[in-house]
């Protein structure tokens, strides 16, 4: 069944406004695919803070023109998703390759783009194996206090020591008046 011009363009120009914001894509493509698994992996996704679309190749393509993930929708050929965010690009690769891993017959990565690189499938399975943003920061603002907790830590164990060695000499009667 053809699709009307202007039905077309409704489409791309709904898909161009998702795009807009999106810095990360990830194109797969699927055989057999049911609609329980599609609706699994639609879900996987949106928690992830993704979206997930079946596309058509052209009209993928002029949506995505003027976007960051413009490159990864070009040239596409056969029957093709996108996964793509304006959030964590990590996020996304894990639950995506994750779902991916158990659905292996049904699904394929194809290839992917954050911040207008291009990723090949081992990257993007790379990407997935990589710490999310929550992870680093924390792992970033341990590091920043770090050198200033053993400091205090230090500053604080000559008075305790100083403590320690009176408390003792007090308790073995050192200090009494002879």
């Amino acid at each position: 069944m053809a699709i009307s011009k202007a039905k077309k363009a409704e489409k791309v120009k709904g898909l161009a406004a998702e795009l807009a914001p999106s810095t990360t894509a990830i194109v797969g493509t699927f055989n057999k695919l049911t609609v329980a698994k599609d609706y699994e992996l639609r879900k996987v996704i949106r928690e992830a803070g993704g979206k997930y679309r079946v596309v058509k190749n052209a009209l993928a393509a002029i949506s995505g023109t003027g976007t960051q993930v413009e490159a990864a929708l070009k040239g596409l050929k056969g029957v093709n998703s996108v996964a793509f965010t304006a959030g964590d690009p990590v996020a996304l690769a894990k639950v995506f390759a994750k779902w991916a891993g158990e659905n292996a017959a049904e699904f394929h990565f194809k290839l992917g783009i954050v911040d207008g690189k291009l990723l090949s499938v081992d990257e993007v399975k790379a990407l997935a194996t990589m710490p999310g943003k929550e992870e680093i920061f924390s792992k970033l603002l341990f590091l920043i206090n770090s050198p200033a907790q053993r400091l205090a830590t230090v500053i604080n164990a000559t008075g305790r020591d100083l403590a320690v060695v009176i408390g003792q000499g007090v308790e073995k009667e050192k200090f009494a008046a002879a």
